[in-house]
């Protein structure tokens, strides 16, 4: 694995540990309410949208790291 994904790696892991309502897909639709199977569907899609802004939020952590790291490197 490259350093800088595993950076992003351990920076999403990080971010993980932050969430206190951490939620899982739902395969099945088990544990949610009776009906529509598209309710389960939309609740994973709005899952899956969380998990994807907390990896684009390491993705931008890490490149501010490395920005400033590397304004750093030049000044000294």
């Amino acid at each position: 694995m490259s350093d800088r994904r595993q950076r992003i790696h351990d920076l999403v892991l990080a971010l993980l540990a932050q969430q206190s309502d951490l939620e899982l897909l739902a395969g099945d639709g088990t544990g949610l309410p009776r009906g529509d199977p598209g309710n389960w569907i939309e609740r994973n899609r709005r899952v899956v949208q969380r998990y994807q802004a907390l990896v684009r939020s390491a993705v931008t952590l890490d490149a501010l790291v490395d920005q400033e790291v590397g304004g750093d490197a030049g000044q000294l």
